[in-house]
């Protein structure tokens, strides 16, 4: 028997190196060529690191939510030959199951967090030591961590649920979206589920902020660190966008597909920037330079099971309605499953963000740096308005933006947001080049 050592691979772009999310196995685990052993993350995306050999886990590199550089010894695999290393080597300390994370390391400008994007590992002929079965494994015992991908995390934790007792169905008792799943479906049990809900509660969850939440959280952090923000809101009567949306719908619907009201919205922005094209841009702040575009990368900030995400909508003013909807709904399709590529969640020059019917009335949306402007959009309501000296009910809605003092003034922002505002309340002009 040999010792295989596998090292963080360099996943290119200059990374020097990444944070280790999750691991899959454990020591003492039989694994296969192929097999997953870790979710690791750059700056820009998760990637999962597969093992090129067969053998048994004899010691892990890391903590889950620590930083490893790029060459660092990630894994130890004891295999059949002579492996790649001296079999008296030291070997590095197993990473315990209950080790806290580490603080996280200094925030650094990232372009945008992304979901794993590398394809799923090839099946394997050779037999799997790691037993896999559709029968849930027990619960884990006290000290025995989960194991789950940062997806799986994200959802338990948005849920409220544990995953200390949670079932996992995956090799090694992974914990899959079906796990969660059927948890769900059959209510945890707990001592006191017979008795009176007014009741003292005295449990505390410490969970450590690792993985696409740490980088969400280092990127708002930056904005705001970074940018001097400052935020419009004006009032949009939009009575009769809505009355063109459900015309075209009607007339268009079934062949074309269904138009909320954000493809109008990006309509009017890609004509909006050609009047105001310093809101259109990306800002250096290093080397002091703002980078103006032509063309409108629109991000259209998404909510998924794993966090935040902008996929990007590429050139926006070479599109038509329908095909800034379908680009749209196809991206966002892609982030909330994971498939997003690393190029569809990066490059974008200004975001609308819109958090649909919970939009509230007022938001302080933040910049989705280096770009220097954000459009958000506040739900819809009808309300009692005046005109011509009559009530009657018109439907409203807020536009909440938020603007780089550095590069863009008040004034512009101001008059950006009327243009815009211009534009949704005659919508006819949307199409009049």
């Amino acid at each position: 028997m040999g010792i295989h050592v596998i090292k963080m691979p360099d996943i290119g772009e200059g990374i020097a190196e990444v944070e280790l999310v999750a691991w899959n196995v454990k020591v003492g685990d039989m694994i296969v060529e192929d097999q997953v052993m870790a979710d690791v993350m750059t700056d820009k995306a998760t990637i999962e690191i597969p093992s090129p050999v067969h053998g048994k886990v004899l010691a892990l590199g890391g903590a889950a939510g620590q930083v490893m550089a790029v060459g660092s010894e990630l894994i130890r695999i004891e295999v059949e030959g002579a492996g790649n290393v001296d079999a008296n080597a030291a070997a590095p300390v197993a990473a315990a199951p209950t080790t806290a994370a580490p603080a996280p390391a200094a925030p650094a400008a990232v372009e945008k967090p992304a979901p794993v994007t590398s394809a799923p590992a090839p099946a394997s002929t050779a037999p799997v030591a790691a037993k896999s079965s559709s029968t849930p494994s027990a619960a884990r015992g006290n000290g025995e961590k989960p194991i789950a991908s940062p997806a799986v995390r994200r959802r338990a934790w948005d849920l409220g649920i544990e995953l200390q007792f949670v079932p996992g169905s995956g090799t090694a008792g992974r914990i899959t979206h079906e796990d969660l799943e059927a948890y769900v479906a059959r209510g945890p049990v707990t001592a006191n589920s017979g008795g009176s809900s007014y009741r003292e509660l005295h449990e505390e969850t410490a969970i450590p902020v690792i993985g696409l939440r740490r980088k969400i959280a280092q990127k708002m952090q930056d904005a705001k660190r970074r940018i001097p923000h400052f935020s419009y809101v004006e009032e949009v009567d939009v009575t009769e966008l809505e009355a063109l949306r459900n015309q075209l719908n009607q007339k268009w619907g079934k062949e074309r597909g269904k138009l909320s009201l954000l493809p109008l919205l990006m309509r009017a922005v890609v004509l909006a920037v050609r009047d105001y094209p310093q809101i259109n841009a990306r800002y250096d702040d290093e080397a002091g330079v703002v980078t103006q575009f032509a063309a409108v990368h629109l991000g259209i900030a998404a909510q998924t099971p794993a966090g935040l995400m902008v996929p990007v909508v590429r050139h926006a003013e070479a599109r038509d309605l329908w095909s800034n909807a379908n680009e749209m709904g196809r991206l966002a399709e892609a982030a909330r499953t994971g498939k997003a590529t690393r190029e569809e969640l990066s490059g974008s020059t200004i975001t609308i963000s819109s958090l649909g019917a919970l939009g509230g009335i007022v938001s302080t949306p933040v910049i989705n740096s280096p770009e220097v402007a954000i459009i958000g959009v506040n739900k819809m309501v009808e309300r009692p308005m005046i005109r011509n000296g009559q009530v009657v009910a018109r439907k409203m809605m807020n536009l909440s933006s938020s603007f780089d003092h550095r590069v863009v003034d008040g004034m512009d922002a101001a008059q950006f947001i009327q243009t815009i505002r211009g534009y949704l309340e005659c919508p006819a002009t949307l199409f009049i080049e």
